[in-house]
């Protein structure tokens, strides 16, 4: 069997389809509350007639990965797991929970891993969990993190949620790590990168002059499951196609939608006025934020991502991201008809 944590967003949604496609045996973990419409949507998508039969393959197990008894009831002797359960964050407000759900979660899974003796876990982290190296040099699987108060709550948790997967590998456990950037693919539009297309639907006017990598939902899938059915373990492998300049990726969603290119680049200054003035805002009227300081901050940044150690170890070639938003943009006006 394998059990999938994570399956309603984005990236879990895509490799339930890539599974099942496959012939795998799947149980998905989700909450009473989950919406799976994404996942539905991925289906019917990529499979026009047998889309709702291959949907009605997977089996859903309602449980929470805070709840380690949902954890060792489905788990079992030589499963698979993928885990991409996360909450994504940058609300300071949100701190709390995203550390119980995301390095919580993550040990509590870990450890149900270790008690029911199963065959190999893949963890999708993030490269937001590695260290930034010096300006202008590449961010590889070696660059060493450092504490700072300046890094975000999502990075330190993805951080410290990749440090308990480190401790079950050193217990015994087979497992390996993928840290994808900035993923793109269909998903619910109003979250996670997928919010970008329904930004520049809407008549997104503003960008920044951040660089940073990005790689299509089908390659970080396509890896994850790769890399489990290898031999491979304790490794763990940055996930990217090309770094690309926000204001590029904008205009590409744009010319998919058939909409205006956002012109007004919003400077660092800026960036640090308007996440202010946005709080500042919250507090005199209680208007929920719009741009956190984290956002604001990583936005402007410019970071390069090398992908030399997946493709030396699986020789993948990535999809290019002219195409994955393409691609994206077409659902999206699909879905949205």
């Amino acid at each position: 069997m394998v059990f999938v944590t994570g399956g309603t967003g984005l990236l879990g949604a895509r490799l339930i389809y890539d599974l099942v496609k496959a012939g795998e045996e799947i149980v998905a973990l989700k909450r009473s509350t989950s919406d799976l419409s994404v996942v539905e949507g991925v289906f019917n998508h990529y499979e026009k007639e047998q889309g709702p039969a291959m949907y009605g393959k997977v089996r859903w197990h309602e449980g929470d990965v805070t709840d380690v008894p949902s954890l060792l009831e489905i788990l079992d002797e030589g499963d698979d797991v993928y885990h991409c359960a996360a909450m994504v964050s940058f609300n300071p407000k949100a701190r709390e929970k995203m550390m119980k759900v995301n390095v919580e979660g993550t040990a509590n899974l870990v450890n149900a891993c270790l008690a029911k003796k199963v065959r190999k876990l893949c963890f999708a982290s993030s490269v937001a969990a590695i260290g930034k190296p010096a300006e202008g040099a590449e961010v590889t699987e070696d660059t060493r993190w450092k504490t700072s108060n300046g890094k975000p709550n999502y990075s330190i948790s993805k951080y410290n949620s990749e440090k308990e997967v480190w401790r079950g590998i050193e217990e015994g456990l087979e497992a390996v790590i993928v840290n994808p950037t900035i993923i793109m693919g269909p998903g619910n539009w109003r979250k996670s990168s997928a919010r970008m297309f329904l930004d520049v639907w809407r008549g997104l006017k503003f960008y920044t002059a951040g660089v940073n990598g990005f790689v299509d939902v089908r390659d970080v899938t396509g890896a994850m499951i790769k890399l489990m059915k290898s031999d491979i373990s304790a490794e763990r492998y940055i996930v990217s196609s090309e770094n690309v300049a926000f204001k590029s990726v904008f205009d590409m969603i744009a010319d998919g939608l058939g909409k205006p290119k956002p012109t007004f680049e919003v400077t660092p200054f800026y960036s640090e006025l308007f996440w202010r003035l946005d709080k500042l805002k919250s507090v005199l009227f209680g208007a929920r934020p719009r741009v956190s300081k984290e956002i604001a901050r990583e936005s402007q940044n410019k970071s390069y991502y090398s992908v030399e150690k997946l493709k030396g170890a699986l020789g993948v070639d990535l999809i290019p991201i002219a195409e994955s938003v393409s691609d994206t943009a077409k659902i999206f006006l699909e879905q949205n008809k």
